[in-house]
């Protein structure tokens, strides 16, 4: 068995612990910024896209990762954060700069944000694998993997239900 919280390239793995923060979110706390050439960048992490004088999105066609669906209306698709925000908050993003939130939120490096279908981004919500996983079956792997390497990166933590869940 692949110890998916320990990646091949690193001598530690993830902090397993129980997720603390009893502050509140308020998604406010991770700021969602336009890129330096004006295109949300939200909307600039999806491919064969037009993109408006208005950030929004006027053309083109996303392929939902989650169920393997191929939309052509913007308002068909919504983006994922793998991590999501809520977990991200309870499990070390509550000590984090702005600044290292606005990075997290709008990750195009790592693999945290995933153009899905809109009602399977609704039935995930803020769940993370121990709750949820994708529809498609063949993409239960690469989910748990994208969600291993994020919270690694991130140096957040995992719950105990969440390691056993990902291995």
């Amino acid at each position: 068995m692949v110890n998916l919280l320990l990646p091949p390239s690193s001598p530690h793995s993830l902090t397993t612990l129980t997720l603390t923060s009893t502050i509140p979110l308020q998604h406010r706390t991770f700021p969602n910024t336009p890129s330096p050439s004006g295109a949300h960048t939200l909307l600039s992490s999806i491919t064969d896209v037009g993109i408006g004088a208005d950030c929004s999105a006027k053309s083109g066609s996303w392929y939902s990762v989650y169920d393997g669906v191929t939309w052509t209306r913007a308002s068909d698709v919504d983006i994922d954060h793998v991590v999501p925000l809520s977990n991200a908050w309870k499990s070390g993003a509550d000590k984090w700069t702005t600044d290292t939130r606005r990075s997290f939120a709008n990750d195009l490096e790592n693999p945290q944000l995933v153009a899905d279908t809109d009602n399977v981004n609704q039935d995930k919500s803020d769940s993370g694998p121990e709750k949820w996983k994708p529809p498609l079956a063949s993409y239960h792997c690469e989910y748990a993997c994208m969600w291993v390497k994020v919270k690694f990166v991130y140096d957040l933590t995992v719950t105990r239900h969440q390691e056993i869940c990902v291995n």
